[in-house]
């Protein structure tokens, strides 16, 4: 796992936020409030997916290891079951509005893989869904959640 700074983020975000679009206040949001009310719940979880997983890739990468042991510790987090408990430690400092939006989410998720129970599926779909939309609404908020979550111990 990365080191956290004295922000509670870890080193990754708080580079991330440093080198990208997130951090210059001139290109936030990425997308305007009415474009993301355009944007479906798949949609959102579409590009959620994919932020959620470079937030993980990004913690495992230090200390350096072989690939597979990368690959493990990553496969680990992003499956629907580390996704849905990654969730349930998000809730209680989610906003109303994070709430109703993972809400949308979970509402959406019809067609889950066989080897996944509904409720797990669609816990997943809402973290995932969530992410997306604070990525193109609000990336220091979605900054500040990766920082609450611990990947090592939700993963157990």
């Amino acid at each position: 796992m990365a080191p956290k700074d004295e922000t509670g983020l870890d080193y990754f975000a708080t580079r991330l936020l440093e080198q990208t679009h997130l951090s210059s206040p001139t290109s936030l949001p990425v997308l305007t409030p009415d474009q993301v009310k355009q944007l479906s719940p798949a949609a959102l979880a579409y590009i959620g997916d994919a932020v959620y997983e470079l937030h993980v890739r990004l913690s495992y990468l230090m200390p350096p290891k072989r690939l597979q042991t990368y690959h493990s510790q990553v496969v680990a987090q992003v499956r629907a079951e580390s996704q849905a408990n990654h969730l349930r430690s998000l809730e209680p400092y989610l906003t109303t509005a994070e709430l109703e939006i993972s809400k949308r989410g979970r509402n959406a998720a019809s067609n889950r893989p066989r080897r996944v129970a509904l409720e797990v599926y669609q816990s997943a779909t809402s973290l995932e869904t969530l992410m997306g939309y604070l990525y193109l609404t609000d990336p220091q908020r979605l900054a500040q959640l990766f920082a609450k979550l611990d990947l090592e111990k939700l993963s157990e």
